[in-house]
């Protein structure tokens, strides 16, 4: 052994042996009063460590080191007291607390070549009269109405304890009453947990939880306090789109998806909505990227469930190749779990469209609109069509993107539908008959070129001709007015759309002569599908096929019912107008429509 080692060695050796010296005198490194402090009540345990036995402060696994503690106001080392103090390392135990114990405490670690020295502050203070548990108190967030979990703040005792291989057990209380496991609303969780399977009113409270062990020879305890508040929090947010769908778009178009989620609550939640594909998330906003993402827009729902819509849009400019066949996910961050929505784009089939038909029927504040017209479109048609036959309808009042201009997303969705399926009842058409005049000798065909200020359209089939201007600016524009210019465009001038007239109601001789005359000739030449035959046949069938589990029901439909059994002949008249499955082709026939 070199001469510097054994000096080195004799030396660390007196400073053992004169630390009684007191280590003010010694020239230490000094990481001053740590931040967190020791919270403690006369009678019971309190823990402080010291963290200089770290990496960051010397090399503890190679150096040798010792650990002293002292007072710090009377510089007098603290040294193991039977059911007082117990040293244990970088532990400095207190068994029985009392207010004399209040103050600053100072550990000293001691290396061959060096000395490090920390203090940490005890503070004692008497429990509130005429209250249970702990003056100094934990404040914990549960949610009103839903499964929450409160934690007790002790789990540092029980690490300490675990790694002496000293077993401890925990004793929840609310207020002054001991909780037992299983009983109300409250579960143990593991040994800092305690679970609440419907949080309530009740729950707005003061909570303790009490760790008891065996240390030093003596039983002793620890508490912590938790002032509960329920609030109404925000809940597990719920990604409504996309649905885990698959999605078929044509090569080199505009295409958007939205993510839309719902999350409960009334307080605004502190959430990330992203966008991701092949593992990375798209963040970027710039149009000019080609694929990128919307800011989130959000807005409150206060009717029935309180909470918060987000919705944030994925775009792409131009679909390319390799856009296809991925799976894109919209991510939900959120304190309450990570949801997640995704679908998988594929590229359309042979002629490029999108869906098998496009619904047109009357908005609110048009003729012809009632309850009865929106849910027979909404409900019942989708009903039918997409759940049991498998097409894929367009409904704007479904399918549009809030904020889209309604000019744009009638082109551009009746240009990817196959069909036009056009709803209507006897009232449908009593506007646009105001705008509609006869004129002769005029046999030309023409359309403007921009919907939005030009949808004059004039066709003639005779020497006759009806003229049917659908800008009537006495009347707001709507929706069914951009649907009855790009309709006839489509099926006039480019036949590469056929038009299916729906008829919801029956309509009188009297009311047919106040028809468009476009109408009139498409209705004589393939004729209309009518809903109302369907419902007479509905009535017959149930006047003598009535059971008493159709009372039972409260003469709701079945499932199969003839109103919505696809083998009825209403639905099959439907069905022989719609594409045929797996064949997708554009029919070059023109129908003749004229002036809707």
């Amino acid at each position: 052994m070199g001469l510097s080692s054994t000096l080195g060695s004799f030396l660390f050796f007196l400073g053992l042996c004169g630390i009684c010296a007191g280590f003010v005198q010694e020239n230490c490194t000094d990481y001053k009063l740590q931040f967190e402090r020791v919270f403690s009540v006369p009678g019971d345990v309190a823990m402080l460590n010291s963290t200089l036995v770290s990496p960051e402060v010397f090399n503890f696994t190679t150096a040798p080191y010792n650990i002293t503690w002292y007072n710090s106001t009377t510089e007098e080392e603290m040294k193991n007291k039977t059911g007082q103090i117990l040293v244990y390392g970088e532990t400095l135990w207190f068994l029985n607390v009392t207010l004399d114990d209040d103050g600053e405490y100072v550990a000293v670690v001691r290396t061959p070549s060096k000395c490090y020295m920390q203090a940490t502050k005890l503070v004692v203070d008497l429990p509130i009269p005429g209250e249970c548990g702990r003056p100094q108190r934990a404040v914990q967030p549960l949610t009103n109405g839903a499964s929450d979990t409160l934690h007790c703040p002790l789990g540092d005792y029980i690490d300490k304890l675990d790694s002496y291989n000293i077993p401890s057990s925990i004793q929840w209380y609310r207020g002054c009453d001991p909780i037992v496991d299983g009983i109300d609303e409250y579960i143990y969780r593991d040994k800092t947990k305690l679970a609440i399977t419907e949080v309530g009113p009740q729950n707005n409270c003061l909570h303790t939880c009490t760790l008891t062990f065996t240390l030093g020879g003596v039983m002793r305890s620890v508490s912590e306090t938790i002032n509960a508040e329920v609030k109404d929090f925000h809940l597990a947010p719920q990604v409504h789109e996309p649905a885990n769908e698959i999605i078929k778009a044509p090569m080199g178009s505009k295409f958007s998806k939205r993510c839309l989620v719902f999350v409960p609550g009334v307080e605004s939640p502190f959430i990330d909505v992203l966008w991701m594909a092949r593992g990375e998330f798209i963040f970027t906003t710039l149009p000019s990227d080609r694929v990128y993402t919307s800011e989130p827009r959000i807005w409150s729902q206060d009717d029935h469930i309180k909470g918060t819509w987000i919705e944030r849009m994925l775009m792409f400019s131009e679909l390319k190749k390799e856009d296809f066949n991925i799976s894109y996910t919209c991510t939900v961050h959120s304190s309450r779990g990570i949801p997640k929505g995704h679908f998988t784009l594929l590229q359309a089939d042979l002629d490029g469209k999108l869906y098998d038909a496009y619904v047109a029927y009357p908005q609110p504040y048009d003729f012809g609109f009632s309850n009865e017209v929106e849910t027979f479109a909404l409900h019942t048609l989708p009903q039918v069509l997409e759940k049991a036959c498998d097409y894929k309808l367009f409904i704007a009042d479904r399918d549009c993107l809030p904020g889209q201009v309604t000019v744009d997303s009638v082109e551009e969705n009746i240009q990817a539908s196959r069909r036009l399926l056009l709803l209507y009842t006897a009232s449908t058409f009593i506007r646009k008959r105001h705008t509609c005049s006869t004129s002769s000798n005029n046999n030309n065909i023409s359309k403007s070129s921009d919907i939005s200020d030009k949808s004059e359209i004039k066709t003639s089939e005779t020497s006759d001709s009806v003229t049917c201007d659908c800008s009537d600016k006495s009347y707001p524009d709507t929706r069914q007015q951009f649907e009855c210019v790009a309709a006839l465009h489509r099926a006039l001038l480019e036949g590469s759309l056929k038009v299916v007239l729906v008829e919801l109601e029956e309509i009188t001789p009297a009311q047919l002569a106040l028809f468009p005359e476009s109408v009139r000739h498409l209705r004589k030449k393939q004729g209309a599908v009518c809903w109302w035959k369907n419902l007479r046949t509905r009535q017959r069938w149930r006047t003598c096929m009535s059971r008493k589990e159709d009372e039972e029901k409260g003469g709701k439909d079945s499932q199969w019912s003839p109103s919505l059994s696809p083998s009825s002949t209403f639905w099959k008249e439907v069905r022989y107008h719609m594409p045929i499955r797996g064949k997708r082709v554009v029919y070059p026939e023109k129908t003749a429509l004229l002036s809707l």
